[in-house]
């Protein structure tokens, strides 16, 4: 697909422009109404596509679960494998799955059953709690992202760190990662929370150098090739980290875009590069919240 459609979706979906403004743009790009309404679907996420792991797995328990923040009551998905095998004390580490800027959705609550089947208990936290709640629609989501104080879906994201390492099943040790908006937030959690033991931020905004020194957690930092607005601030990210003497991984992927990881999005999805990163994520877990127990 055309780069000057992929980049003119992503300015859409990060509200810069009306839904009006991008169907007529997009319609020059693919040289009429009939083109641009074909390439929709292509562009837009397919939550049909969502359930590698479907929610009625029998391997796992997943519940609806609430937690306080600054911001009132926050809403999440938590999932995890059930227990199995006398090693198995129903402990385990503990994995928070930010979402995109689409709210919790069915693709992110996928992704926290693929955490719950490799043994971690898995929260995904609808940060849109602070505003109402993610809706069913994908556009009126990404229309309340855009009205939503970024600031506080960042302090609800802060008080998951809490509400998991206290929580019955967890043994104590608390990961993050997030995609896009995302992963953006994952790195204000690393700088906001000593508490985090491991965060892996996808093509996700950078925190400026001042709250680097804050950081404790070590990162896992994942971006793609061709996302320009994101990767503006990767060297100025990496210098403060080596500055800070913070314990950091990059990956850049080569021939990837923006969303990569998002196995709903047809025109951005890159199947290679998202199971390597993903298997990338998992030995990073491993190692720095504990290996998940066994036979779970």
């Amino acid at each position: 697909m055309d780069q000057k459609i992929i980049t003119l979706y992503d300015r859409f979906t990060h509200g810069g422009m009306s839904r009006r403004d991008f169907l007529d743009r997009l319609a020059e790009l693919a040289g009429s109404a009939a083109a641009a309404t074909a390439l929709l679907p292509i562009l837009q996420n397919d939550y049909a596509k969502a359930a590698i792991v479907p929610p009625d797995d029998a391997r796992l328990v997943a519940e609806r679960v609430s937690y306080d923040s600054p911001k009132g009551r926050i809403n999440g998905y938590l999932v995890r494998a059930k227990a199995k095998g006398e090693k198995d004390s129903g402990k385990r580490p503990t994995v928070i799955a930010i979402h995109e800027n689409r709210g919790l959705n069915p693709h992110i609550e996928d992704v926290a059953r693929r955490l719950a089947v490799e043994g971690y208990l898995a929260l995904a936290p609808d940060l849109l709690s602070v505003n109402g709640g993610t809706p069913p629609e994908e556009d009126k989501a990404r229309e309340l992202h855009t009205k939503t104080e970024r600031e506080d879906m960042i302090a609800a994201a802060l008080a998951a760190v809490p509400f998991m390492t206290k929580h019955a099943e967890s043994t104590g040790k608390v990961g993050a990662v997030g995609f896009c908006f995302g992963g953006g937030v994952v790195n204000r959690m690393a700088a906001g929370s000593p508490d985090l033991a491991a965060a892996v931020p996808y093509y996700g905004v950078q925190v400026p150098a001042e709250m680097v020194p804050a950081i404790k957690a070590p990162l896992l930092l994942q971006y793609a090739e061709t996302d320009e607005n994101i990767n503006k601030g990767i060297a100025a990210y990496e210098a403060a980290l080596k500055a800070n003497n913070k314990k950091y991984t990059i990956h850049i992927y080569p021939g990837t875009q923006h969303a990569f990881n998002n196995d709903t999005g047809a025109a951005r999805y890159n199947k290679a590069a998202a199971d390597l990163a993903w298997s990338r994520t998992l030995a990073f877990f491993a190692e720095n919240l504990g290996a998940p127990p066994k036979g779970a």
